[in-house]
């Protein structure tokens, strides 16, 4: 369901509320009861309720929507908005979770107990789905990004630079305040395995494979692609550098089973074709587009 008027989808809504629900799960069952700290704002938030009164949910508000707001013009209001949300529906159970529930979450997780090593890689886990969810469907669970995207060329670094340094100095900060360096150590632990689930629900455990193939012979290399396959295939114009050779830049996707005969079938047309594989992270079609068939290319 989409309006016209303003292109916000209330599927991305309705998944949000479950990336919020999810991401608070994990942070309240597995992280905050033994003091771990998760990453970004939302580790930063758990720092700042462990020494003030106010509590994680309070902070999770407070430090994020600013943040998401400030980064209005560039992100775009769609992404601000479906941000804001999640960050309202992770703070909203965070606190649920917290005061409303037949559970002690302020000394032990109720699943691991005070195993550290449990609670920092299912706190990872269950949080970065809830993360991954979110990013998924247009918005975030955290601030930290905004802040990576605005910041980040003023200071010559990297995105993925900058948030790795947030963490680290966050990590310190923590072990500072709280005088002892194996929560940070474990929260390290939890940070990384966040992160790998985040880049799996974004990107998918099956990853496709866009093959570039610079061929002199692109019907046959084609025909056998398209046969084998049963694929779309793009094809380009192409002319070599130094041999003003003309020759045809053949464009396909398959999965990763499918490049070892790939390969085969390409030399098999043509012995000198050159090939080259990359990974595709996502594929997005146009709502008119048709499905391809062999018999005829996208």
């Amino acid at each position: 369901m989409k309006s016209k008027k303003s292109g916000f989808r209330l599927m991305n809504f309705l998944w949000l509320t479950v990336a919020g629900v999810v991401n608070a799960f994990g942070i309240t069952f597995f992280l905050a009861p033994v003091k771990l700290f998760d990453s970004g704002i939302s580790g930063t938030s758990m720092l700042l309720s462990q020494v003030t009164p106010l509590a994680l949910s309070v902070f999770l508000v407070i430090l994020n929507v600013p943040l998401f707001l400030y980064g209005l013009k560039r992100q775009g209001i769609y992404f601000t908005v479906y941000a804001i949300y999640s960050v309202l529906i992770y703070s909203v159970m965070a606190y649920v979770y917290q005061n409303f529930l037949p559970f002690d979450l302020s000394t032990s997780s109720p699943f691991a107990q005070n195993d550290i090593f449990l609670c920092a890689i299912f706190g990872g886990l269950i949080s970065g789905l809830g993360s991954g969810l979110a990013i998924r469907n247009g918005g975030a669970m955290d601030g930290i990004e905004v802040m990576a995207v605005i910041f980040s060329k003023k200071l010559n670094m990297t995105v993925g630079t900058f948030v790795m340094a947030f963490n680290v100095v966050l990590y310190i900060c923590a072990g500072i305040v709280t005088k002892s360096w194996v929560l940070p150590l474990y929260s390290i632990i939890t940070y990384a395995a966040g992160l790998k689930t985040v880049d799996f629900i974004i990107e998918g455990l099956d990853r496709s494979k866009a093959a570039s193939i610079i061929t002199t012979k692109p019907q046959e290399v084609c025909s056998s692609l398209s046969k084998t396959f049963e694929c779309g295939i793009t094809t380009m114009q192409a002319q070599g550098f130094f041999s003003k050779q003309d020759k045809t830049l053949v464009y396909v996707i398959v999965n990763r089973y499918q490049i070892a005969r790939l390969r085969t079938l390409v030399h098999e047309c043509d012995p000198l074709a050159y090939i080259s594989i990359t990974d595709v992270a996502d594929i997005f079609r146009g709502t008119g587009a048709k499905t391809a068939t062999p018999e005829k290319d996208k």
